[in-house]
């Protein structure tokens, strides 16, 4: 996709507020800003609107994909998957650290209301003014129903996250000061609307990799379906990712590293195996991370910090004469335990199947070994001793998150394209719905397929509830998936995170006002015209 430049995003962004601080001279508002990037210049062409496309994947990946001081990571601490393990920070104790000031609470409001939606608008709303030229009516529909598209995406995370939330219709022209928070019922209905527009507009191909497709809007259209109880309809718009004849699980070893030991879950992850081009067919929409390319990033400290968030400080880890045994590896990256993960994801959720795929040494890496050439223990399997953090320095980690960094083992970063939607999540949103439609047995069905292609043992209807399906997204989706959404959207984050998390601060501390997130007190205190009432019990 055609790429602009960080500082010409933001001055496209930022203009008309500027434009706007300066009113009261009149001689600004004759301007006719021809010479730099004005959307009122900008807008007018499909060309302009693709480059502010542009934005509105930039922005998406730029919500993780930049961020070192933990706040995306906010949606997978103190959850079922554990807690994080580099310092006592973070969600460990939900009392003290979960409040209307949170890092985290104010993360994804700015994201979503200061970044993703105003962008998305901001295309809507000139897409539609008489100024802009359009070879058809598909042309224009096409671009409208991306922006839409993305505004259903942050309008469906913000109101998981926050429950009752602002919703963000049209581009703000002018200060605002008396926001009111809408239902969440509402907030989903707008957003199911938005995602039929897209769903009907959308192209069935994408014209470069990682743009938004039918099925991706198809696939969130399903979720938000559920959210609203509308179980057929969420069954009609999985049903039409699945049967598209376009998109399918990845069966069979593919890709860049199909001859060299693994299997087909494991080549899902490697570097240049994210996109159709590399083969696969199953994932519906891919953050592009690869350096330099159409759409990816322009700079090694914009790469993706997963590794980061969930690889072990193995590097500092003392063999046991308490020296240094292993050091950084450019096969095993740097990680920095931000994510512990609970032993529920660990050993729990294998002890049905251990020979589950996704269980596999090339899924998750259990054994390790010291490489520092200057310990005697050198390539000796690491065991537990007294000087060994098994907390923060060795526990099993999950492989999908290693890759390939062009800037170096140090940086911590990785550059392989990210999946966003897969089809084998397609098949568990089914399940989904069948199951609170009541069908335990087509739920089960559902099930079985992503089961099947890990070779993992087929669930029985009977066996079939939310939980076992939160089990089985675990299996399948783990690390990729920011769990808290799918457990607060389900009501199942505060049961399961005192049953699973494992560390017993979080695991007291948490209550059941912690379901959602509280509402950032920044924004109470700006938006003074009107009351803005506060989650209950912050």
């Amino acid at each position: 996709m055609k790429r602009i430049t960080y500082k010409s995003i933001k001055g496209f962004f930022l203009l008309t507020a500027l434009l706007f601080s300066q009113a009261c001279d009149e001689s600004v508002l004759d301007e006719k800003p021809l010479s730099f990037l004005s959307p009122d210049v900008t807008l007018v062409s499909n060309a302009g609107f693709q480059s502010a496309i542009t934005a509105l994947h930039q922005a998406v990946r730029e919500v993780a994909g930049v961020d070192d001081q933990n706040a995306y990571w906010s949606v997978y601490f103190g959850t079922d998957l554990g807690s994080i393990g580099v310092r006592d920070a973070y969600l460990r104790n939900y009392e003290t650290q979960l409040t209307p000031t949170f890092m985290g609470v104010n993360h994804f409001w700015d994201w979503g209301y200061l970044n993703l939606l105003p962008r998305a608008n901001q295309i809507i709303d000139y897409a539609q003014r008489p100024t802009a030229v359009w070879a058809d009516e598909k042309q224009k529909n096409a671009v409208i129903a991306e922006a839409r598209f993305f505004r259903a995406y942050a309008h469906n995370m913000l109101t998981n996250l926050y429950g009752d939330v602002v919703i963000a219709d049209k581009l703000a022209t002018e200060p605002k000061v008396d926001y009111q928070r809408n239902k969440r019922k509402e907030v989903l209905e707008f957003a199911k609307a938005d995602l039929e527009f897209a769903s009907q507009w959308l192209p069935l191909t994408e014209p470069q990799p990682g743009r938004i497709v039918k099925s991706a809007a198809d696939h969130l259209l399903t979720e938000v379906n559920i959210s609203l109880g509308n179980y057929d309809k969420a069954i009609e718009t999985a049903t039409a990712v699945i049967s598209s004849g376009r998109n399918q699980l990845m069966t069979q070893r593919f890709g860049t590293q199909k001859n060299l030991p693994g299997d087909v879950y494991s080549d899902l992850w490697k570097d240049g195996n994210q996109n159709r081009s590399g083969g696969n067919l199953e994932n519906l929409w891919v953050i592009q991370y690869e350096f330099q390319t159409p759409g990816g990033v322009t700079s090694s400290g914009n790469g993706r910090n997963w590794l980061r968030c969930w690889g072990a400080r193995y590097f500092d880890a003392k063999d046991p004469d308490n020296a240094s045994g292993m050091v950084i590896a450019d096969s095993l990256g740097r990680g920095v335990s931000w994510m512990r993960p609970s032993n529920h994801i660990l050993y729990d959720i294998w002890k049905d199947d251990p020979n589950d795929m996704r269980n596999s040494e090339y899924n998750i890496r259990r054994k390790w070994y010291y490489n520092n050439p200057a310990s005697k223990y050198f390539l000796k399997e690491v065991k537990f001793h007294a000087n060994l953090d098994t907390l923060y320095h060795i526990y099993p980690a999950f492989r999908k998150v290693e890759g390939l960094s062009l800037a170096g083992a140090t940086n911590g970063r990785t550059f392989n394209d990210w999946p966003m939607m897969r089809l084998a999540e397609t098949y568990l949103l089914r399940a989904e719905a069948y199951l609170m439609k009541g069908d335990k047995q087509k739920a089960a069905e559902d099930i079985n397929v992503v089961r099947g292609r890990a070779k993992a043992k087929p669930v029985a209807a009977a066996q079939v509830d939310l939980d076992y399906i939160l089990d089985e997204r675990l299996r399948e989706l783990i690390v990729e998936e920011p769990r808290r959404l799918t457990l607060s959207r389900m009501g199942k984050l505060v049961e399961r995170t005192k049953k699973y998390n494992g560390f017993a601060t979080t695991t007291s501390t948490i209550q059941a006002k912690n379901e959602l997130f509280p509402i950032p007190q920044k924004f109470i205190d700006a938006n003074f015209g009107a009351k803005v009432p506060q989650n209950p019990g912050y």
